[in-house]
């Protein structure tokens, strides 16, 4: 499954739109990870855990949206955009969202 963030790619044409596709994938960051990274916001730097977390969560959401193309028939989807919200009482979790067209490009 190609996916982009243009809404068209070099050199293919859309046959087809097939609408639009989205995925949502929350994960709770664990205490410990929020221990270190205050400790990390403390002296400064890069925060690893939440790095990886964050990680996690976009793969995860973009699988989601694959999947869904996929389920409908197509084979790309365009226009990908990411949403990255935190929630809970202490921001605790991690909300990544994405969308895009799913679409059927000639081959």
């Amino acid at each position: 499954m190609l996916l982009t963030t243009t809404n068209n790619i070099e050199g293919r044409k859309v046959n087809q739109y097939k609408g639009i596709v989205t995925g949502e994938v929350i994960l709770g960051a664990n205490l410990f990870k929020d221990f270190f990274a205050s400790i990390r916001d403390i002296v400064g730097g890069r925060s690893g855990s939440y790095e990886r977390v964050l990680k996690e969560a976009r793969e995860s959401a973009l699988k989601e949206l694959a999947d869904k193309a996929n389920a409908i028939g197509a084979n790309a989807v365009i226009g990908v955009s990411f949403d990255y919200e935190t929630l809970g009482a202490k921001g605790s979790m991690i909300m990544v969202s994405t969308s895009g067209t799913a679409v059927i490009l000639e081959d």
